[in-house]
C-alpha cells in the first residue's frame, strides 16, 4: 500500500511541477531557469509546512500513509533538483558562468529559507494534517 501512496502523490506532484514551471517560464521568460527555481522554492516551502504538520514524536519517520503520499510522493514528484542540475550544467557549458553561479546560489539560499519559512509557518498554526 505504501508504494501506491507514493505513486499517487508522485503523479500529482509531477503534474504540478510541469504546470508551475510552464506558467513561470511564460511570465518570466526562458533566458534563466526561472521555472525550475520557482518549483524548487515553492516545493521547499511545501515540504517545510508538511514536515512540521506531519511530525509524529515517538514514531519512526514515514510510518503512516499521509507522510508517504505528501512528502515522499507529492514533494518528491514536484521538486526538480535533477532539472536544476542539468540546467546549471548547460549554463556552464554555454560559458554563462554568472548565470550558473546565480542559479546555484539563488536555489540553495532561497530553497533553504523557503523550507525554514514553511516549517516556521506551520509551527504557528494548528495543522489540519496533524495525527496527534
Amino acid at each position: 500500500m505504501t508504494y501506491l501512496w507514493i505513486f499517487l502523490g508522485g503523479g500529482v506532484g509531477s503534474l504540478l511541477r510541469f504546470l508551475t514551471s510552464e506558467w513561470t517560464t511564460r511570465h518570466w521568460g526562458s533566458q534563466f531557469p526561472w521555472g525550475t527555481l520557482a518549483v524548487n522554492v515553492t516545493g521547499c516551502l511545501m515540504i517545510g509546512v508538511l514536515a512540521r504538520w506531519l511530525e509524529n514524536p515517538g514514531q519512526p519517520d514515514g510510518t503512516f500513509p499521509t507522510r508517504h503520499l505528501l512528502i515522499v510522493g507529492l514533494c518528491g514528484g514536484y521538486t526538480t533538483f535533477s532539472a536544476f542540475s542539468v540546467q546549471t550544467l548547460e549554463l556552464i557549458r554555454d560559458h554563462a558562468f554568472g548565470k550558473a553561479i546565480a542559479n546555484v546560489l539563488l536555489s540553495v539560499v532561497c530553497c533553504l529559507l523557503s523550507t525554514s519559512l514553511g516549517y516556521w509557518l506551520a509551527s504557528k498554526n494548528t495543522s489540519p494534517l496533524s495525527l496527534r
